[in-house]
Formats: structure tokens, C-alpha cells, sequence
């Protein structure tokens, strides 16, 4: 097959501006169903826009494949300002691509991370003619999961990502523009070089590298809750008008799973149409945000846990095939949510999300007030607690435990270095990490879905942070980390409203450690850390009850922070088990 390929073709949007798009397609004058992705990164970065689809496989598979720079982004107009102009542009440009000669006049959507905030924001206006989407590693809103996680600032990513992407790309157009001077960009190389020192910068809310390139940075810091300047441009708010069904795709590793689980269970339940609701798809494997292959440097998944041996581009053109060509493939057939189980290494198909034969089971925090570090006395049991003392620690903003691996997306010479499974040793040897761990299991354990952790708190200041890590303890001493979360305390109870804490009251909080899939070997041990702080991933409470963004070094307070486990306050690991075999 030739393939033609149009290169900066404008799209006009609604108010006048224009977009550019590249257009590969089948060198014929025949009609062919679309497929679009949009991107903030340069759309003649292959890599990029190939990551999670191969282009070219689309096009001799029988599709149109429309590749869009977004608004204010490398050869498009106007200026970008991320989430708030996607829905109009992506349902404009779904309009257009329906109307082309070379259009069957029915649109699909594909990619990942902002690739896949591009399908969902879309999919809000209901363009007659999107028919399937399949977003990768993405979310359901970009407050929650994307900016903040509860209620703590995503400061890891959110800063690398747009001092390394979004600000450098502006920066990169303006000079071809000639509205910025070349030698600019080695100033701006240089930040994205020490970004670990831009970390620690005080206040966080205004870094002078992005006050001009990227203002939208201080505006999401500046909006520190869930309110109309997220809700607007929130999924999970429009799912009731998404007529369109969509592949769900992410990683057990991945910064975005919890709103790509979100997704799927929202749309199941609310979605705007029989299809959409009926054809929701959910796929995860042992992926992270930027490694796909199954492999990290301290654990393997296997030859089958990467993207390529599972051919993530065959399952989208299957989907595709299926929804816009209308060719009966089996996929309707088959169960909707697959899984790769980390440990047995071995995908499973399921009917639906969380598995319909879970059983909750409350795995209770114990100690003799000791529990500080991994050679503390913290254990796990399903024995409620009795009347036991209460676990203390001291948390020093000034000196946080380090991110160790986990759902990152972190700078290093390679991300997936950063990300992932981990030894969670050294971080386990600190005093304010409180570890809590059961007795060698006797026979293999299944987790497979939402992992939660209830906490009962009291601490000396008006406003701190808890964390929860679940690890998988090896009989030859190594911890791996498996799935983990935080919640900032003022946000308790609302992430839209919150309110401080008394210093010295007992609190109930829940913290959402999101999801895992794996089978804990016999002779393992589960662990649970609890601690305050997970840095460079979160940002740091200082304590205070005040505008953390704003605040500096002198404003800083230490934090007594407690963990009650007795009877009165049976503080617990909720863990997924699946006793069956399932396949």
C-alpha cells in the first residue's frame, strides 16, 4: 500500500484560530473512517505520537490517521492554555475530519497521558460523529490524579512536566517566531537540568522560569481544592453527555490509574448512551508512565507484560475494527476488563472492575507503640487490636522521606529508573516510617483491586500529611512497594471544602492507596508503611493550616504526629482478596 501523507493541514476552529494537522492516509479515493489523536509536544515527534499506537499500522490496517498540534502548540495558533480549550478544539476537529472527502464520516480517538486528557475533553461536547475513543494512561479529571492527589500538590510531575515539555516547547516557538532570543533556551536546558533544586524552591508558587512561559503553572497552585476552575474541565463531571465508548488503558505503576479505573466505573454506570455504557473496556498491566515494557531494574514482570508482546496497537485496531468499521471480531464477545497479575505474572480476563468475587478483608494495624521503622514492632493481623498504645513520630518538613519508586515521573537519565517496583529498605530504616507487617503467609495470597487504609490520627499541628505504602516483603529480605497514596488531613472530608484538624483530636481518615494486582508468594509478608511525607512526588505540608504554596522556610513547624490502633480505634489495611482462580 502507498501511504499520502499532508502535512500541516489547517483546521479552522470556531473562533477564527487555526490548527495544523498532518494527515496520513491511504494513497486511494476511497473513504476511510478517521482516527485523530492531539498533542501539546510537536507533532512531528514520532516517538511521541507513536507511543502508544503505531500510525502507520493504522493506515495499511484501512484508516484515515489525523495527528493535530493543539492550540497555541509548535505550528497551531493562538495560545495554549492546558484543559480549558480542549473540548471545543478536539470536538471542532472532529467535525472537520467527519466532513473530508477522504472520511467515512465516523472519528475515533487514540493516545496517551495529555493525548488521552485531549479524547475525554472532546467526548464532553458529544460529536456526533466520535464513536469510540481509546485513551492510555490518563485520567478523569486533572485536579485529583493529575495536579493534586489528596489534596497534596503532584509537585514530581506536574514541575518536570512543565518546565520540560510544555514550557520548553513555548519557549521553542517563540524563538522561530523571533519573540525570544536563541541563547534563551540554555537558560531554560539548565533548569530542567537542576529541576531537583527547583523542588525545594520557596515559595512554590512562583519558579521566574515559568512566570512568562507557563503562568497556568501558579494558577493551578493558586486553586489548591476542587472547585470551578477543575470542575469545568473534569470527565468524571460530563460522563452523563459521553455518548462515545471508550478502551480504557494504564499501569499498575502508572501516576493516571486511579482515574483510569474511575473512568471505566463511571462510565459503566453514567455513561450518555446504551454503547457507552455497554462497551466500556478496561486494560492494565505492570506499566508506568513512561515504561512499557513489563521491566524495571529491580523486578521483571515477564515476556508477556509489555505493551509489545501484548500488541496494544492490534487490541486498539480490534476495538476500532469493531465500533467503526462495524466488523464482528468476537471483541463483543469477550469479558470487557483484562489484568496482569504481578507475581503469578500472567494476564486474566474478568467481567468487570472491581472483580465481582472480591472479598474486603480488614487486615488490622498492631504494636506495642514501636512500630517506628522496619525493625520496630508494627504488625498486620486479622485479629482486631486490643488495648494497645499508640504509634508516635516526629515529621520534620526539612528532612521528608524520599519518593522511592512507585507511580512517578520523576527527572534521570531514564524514567523508568525513577518509577516502579523498588527496594523500600532504606526509606523503611527511618524513625518516621512506621512499618506494620504480617507473619510469613502459609499459602500464596491474591490482591486483585482497591486497596484502602483507615487511620485513626490525632497530631500536634492544625494541618499535616499521612501516606500508606503497601509492599510485598521477600523471604531474602527485599521490600517492594506495590501501590501507595496520601491525603493531606485538611482534606478529610472534601477535597472541595477543607478545614484544619484540632492538635491533640482523634480523627478517622480513609486514604485511597488506589488499586494493585498480585499474589503475594507463600513465605512473603505484607507490609503496610505509614508516614507524612513522599518527596519529590507530593509537595510538603509545613503544618501550618495555611497556603502551603506561598509559605517559606521560617514558616515551616515540625509535626508529633500519631497512628491509634486499640479498640476504640481499630486503625486498618482493607485489601482485595481473591480466593478464586480466576482466568
Amino acid at each position: 500500500m502507498n501511504i499520502c501523507i499532508e502535512k500541516n493541514v489547517p483546521v479552522t476552529m470556531r473562533d477564527g484560530v487555526k490548527l495544523s494537522a498532518d494527515v496520513y492516509r491511504p494513497d486511494s479515493s476511497a473513504e476511510y473512517p478517521v482516527l485523530l489523536t492531539r498533542l501539546p509536544y510537536n507533532k512531528e515527534l514520532q516517538k511521541l505520537v507513536n507511543f502508544s499506537f503505531d500510525v502507520l499500522r493504522a493506515v495499511q490496517a484501512g484508516y484515515v490517521v489525523v495527528v493535530q498540534d493543539t492550540r497555541g502548540r509548535f505550528a497551531s495558533e493562538g495560545s495554549f492554555r492546558p484543559f480549558l480549550d480542549e473540548a471545543q478544539d478536539g470536538a471542532d476537529t472532529i467535525t472537520w475530519a467527519a466532513a473530508q472527502p477522504w472520511s467515512t464520516g465516523t472519528v475515533g480517538m487514540f493516545g496517551g497521558s495529555y493525548l488521552g486528557a485531549t479524547q475525554w475533553t472532546a467526548a464532553s461536547q458529544a460529536p456526533p460523529a466520535l464513536k469510540a475513543m481509546a485513551p492510555f494512561l490518563t485520567t478523569d479529571q486533572y485536579y485529583d490524579g493529575w495536579a493534586y492527589q489528596g489534596g497534596a500538590f503532584h509537585l514530581g510531575f506536574n514541575l518536570l512536566w512543565t518546565l520540560s515539555s510544555l514550557a520548553f516547547g513555548e519557549l521553542g516557538r517563540r524563538v522561530s517566531l523571533g519573540d525570544a532570543k536563541p541563547e534563551e533556551i540554555a537558560a531554560l536546558v539548565a533548569s530542567v537540568d537542576n529541576v531537583e533544586e527547583l523542588y525545594t524552591h520557596e515559595p512554590s508558587h512562583w519558579i521566574a522560569e515559568l512566570e512568562n512561559l507557563a503562568p497556568f503553572y501558579e494558577e493551578w497552585l493558586n486553586h489548591p481544592t476542587y472547585d470551578e476552575y477543575w470542575k469545568k474541565t473534569a470527565p468524571r463531571e460530563s460522563f452523563g453527555d459521553i455518548v462515545a465508548p471508550a478502551l480504557n488503558m494504564g499501569g499498575w505503576y502508572d501516576l493516571f490509574l486511579k482515574g483510569t479505573l474511575a473512568n471505566y466505573v463511571g462510565m459503566k454506570a453514567l455513561g450518555g448512551s446504551e454503547d457507552a455504557r455497554r462497551c466500556q473496556r478496561l486494560v492494565i498491566g505492570p506499566w508506568s508512565h513512561g515504561a512499557f515494557v513489563g521491566a524495571f531494574p529491580e523486578r521483571s514482570f515477564g515476556l508477556l507484560a509489555g505493551t509489545d508482546a501484548f500488541d496494544i496497537t492490534g487490541l486498539q485496531l480490534r476495538w476500532f475494527d469493531w465500533l467503526l468499521k462495524g466488523i464482528d471480531n468476537g471483541l463483543a464477545d469477550e469479558k470487557p476488563v483484562q489484568l496482569f497479575v504481578m507475581g503469578s505474572n500472567r494476564w486474566l480476563s474478568a467481567d468487570d472492575w472491581p472483580l465481582p468475587e472480591t472479598d474486603y478483608c480488614d487486615f488490622f494495624l498492631h504494636s506495642d507503640g514501636q512500630a517506628n521503622s522496619a525493625a520496630g514492632n508494627g504488625a498486620l493481623s486479622l485479629e482486631p487490636p486490643g488495648n494497645e498504645p499508640e504509634d508516635v513520630y516526629l515529621y520534620d518538613p526539612r528532612h521528608p522521606v524520599p519518593t522511592t519508586g512507585g507511580p512517578t515521573y520523576l527527572p534521570g537519565l531514564n524514567v523508568a529508573a525513577n518509577a516502579g517496583p523498588r527496594d523500600q529498605r532504606i526509606p523503611e530504616g527511618r524513625p518516621d516510617v512506621l512499618c506494620y507487617t504480617s507473619e510469613p503467609l502459609a499459602a500464596p495470597l491474591q490482591v486483585i483491586g482497591p486497596v484502602e487504609l483507615v487511620l485513626h490520627i490525632s497530631s500536634s499541628a492544625r494541618d499535616t500529611d499521612f501516606t500508606g505504602k503497601l509492599v510485598d516483603v521477600w523471604p531474602d529480605g527485599r521490600t517492594v512497594n506495590l501501590t501507595e497514596g496520601i491525603l493531606r488531613a485538611r482534606f478529610r472530608e472534601s477535597m472541595s471544602e477543607p478545614s484544619c484538624i484540632e492538635p491533640g483530636q482523634t480523627y478517622e481518615i480513609a486514604i485511597d492507596l488506589v488499586a494493585t494486582a498480585n499474589v503475594f508468594a507463600a513465605g512473603h509478608r505484607i507490609r503496610l508503611e505509614v508516614s507524612s511525607s513522599n518527596f519529590p512526588r507530593f509537595d510538603r505540608n509545613t503544618n501550618t493550616g495555611e497556603a502551603i504554596a506561598a509559605e517559606h522556610q521560617a514558616d515551616i513547624c515540625q509535626a508529633v504526629n500519631r497512628i491509634h490502633h486499640s479498640r476504640a480505634f481499630p486503625s486498618r489495611l482493607i485489601l482485595p482478596i481473591i480466593d478464586a482462580d480466576v482466568r
